[in-house]
């Protein structure tokens, strides 16, 4: 069965992340994402390692289900192409500095002139308008602005950058959300539009809690390291041979007497103190070190077979290499093999996406540069092998 964006057709102008795991996503969804790449050097993520066999892990893993053309935007025929293929698509995706693709006379502008149905999604470190727009941005530096990495981390610690590009990630998800959004609004109104995400903002839309206690208090949120600032127990403790999460959240009364039963601490059933998450949030350096001292006493296994029969959220702390093995993860296909014309075969995530209806795959692995050039050029444009061909003499392609 086809994807839901079964019959879309993405420009992508994307490098390295937060373009790429957008477009990914829609090409999960079934758009035909045509990667745009310069002539021999492509996205610069094709040089980030770590290699196999001389390809770049890195690509591999944002850049399935794509077709890779090259092109030459700074030539007025690379212009000119580009034009042609914007008139047969309904999505163009970049990332680069604001003002960059109207330097290369191909801002939203001139390509709503060409296709008034395009929606133009154009992602940046802090959007089209404001005093930053201009600064260039990395995933860390949005992370550090954006209030995340102040409050991860032990307390008292210096600011930490969460173990995943969330800078990068969450502003990609919020792109394809948002042309998903647009591509609705255009089978309303006929008409296409800019979508513009900085990724500064995806990150303070993502510490909404953070900001909500500060407004609520007047409190500046520090680093609480795996604690629930609302919420207690709802942190990871420590085992005989490992680390569990426990997460005990609302006024479930119920679910805090068995957890206290089973810990061997019942006389905190009836403690005034602990009557609510937040009542116990308020007492944490009571619980928190008792707690830690029973949980201590078994092996997380032991923990999970006795926690979860009583209904009580928790899951082991895993290592990247458990999660590549976990049953759950395995049964719902997040983990897909698929053969590669080099490597024989090699792993990717699988889609999250689930539909009970248009199904979403995982079905090529990335392109090689410039792959499907002459195929898109055929199938969009209708050229000849010989007008391909002289595209390529001229460097155009």
């Amino acid at each position: 069965m086809a994807g839901p964006l079964e019959g879309v057709i993405v420009l992508d102008l994307t490098w390295v992340l937060s373009g790429p795991f957008c477009t990914m996503l829609l090409a999960d969804l079934g758009a035909d994402v045509i990667k745009v790449e310069r002539p021999g050097l492509g996205d610069a993520a094709r040089g980030t390692g770590p290699f196999v066999d001389g390809e770049s892990a890195y690509f591999m893993s944002i850049n399935r289900n794509k077709r890779s053309i090259t092109l030459d935007l700074s030539k007025p025929a690379g212009k000119e192409l580009f034009l042609q293929l914007v008139r047969k698509a309904d999505v163009a995706v970049e990332n680069f500095t604001p003002g960059a693709m109207e330097r290369l006379g191909l801002g939203y502008g001139r390509l709503q002139d060409a296709n008034p149905r395009l929606v133009y999604c154009a992602i940046s470190g802090f959007g089209q308008t404001g005093p930053y727009s201009q600064r260039p941005a990395l995933d860390i530096i949005v992370q550090a602005m954006g209030g995340i990495m102040s409050i991860t981390g032990e307390p008292g610690g210096r600011p930490l950058r969460p173990g995943a590009s969330l800078g990068d990630i969450v502003a990609g998800t919020f792109a394809a959300n948002s042309i998903c959004a647009a591509l609705y609004e255009r089978s309303r109104s006929g008409r296409g539009q800019m979508v513009d995400i900085g990724m500064l903002d995806c990150q303070v839309a993502v510490v909404e809690n953070a900001l909500a206690r500060y407004f609520a208090t007047g409190q500046v949120p520090s680093p609480l390291g795996t604690r629930h600032p609302s919420a207690t127990p709802f942190q990871a403790f420590p085992t005989k041979d490992g680390w569990i999460v426990v997460a005990i959240f609302g006024g479930n009364t119920s679910m805090w007497d068995l957890f206290c039963a089973a810990i061997g601490h019942p006389e905190w059933m009836d403690d005034p103190r602990f009557q609510t998450a937040w009542d116990r949030t308020q007492h944490v350096e009571v619980l928190e070190p008792v707690i830690a001292e029973a949980m201590r006493a078994k092996t997380t296994q032991e923990w999970l077979d006795e926690l979860l029969p009583l209904g009580i959220p928790c899951g082991p702390v895993n290592s990247i290499d458990r999660v590549a093995c976990d049953p759950q993860v395995k049964a719902r296909g997040m983990l897909v093999e698929l053969p590669h014309p080099r490597l024989g075969t090699w792993k990717y995530p699988g889609s999250p996406f689930k539909f009970s209806r248009t199904a979403v795959a995982v079905e090529t692995p990335p392109p090689d540069l410039g792959q499907h050039t002459e195929a898109v050029l055929q199938e969009l444009l209708g050229m000849g092998q010989e007008q391909v061909a002289t595209l390529r003499q001229q460097g155009t392609i």
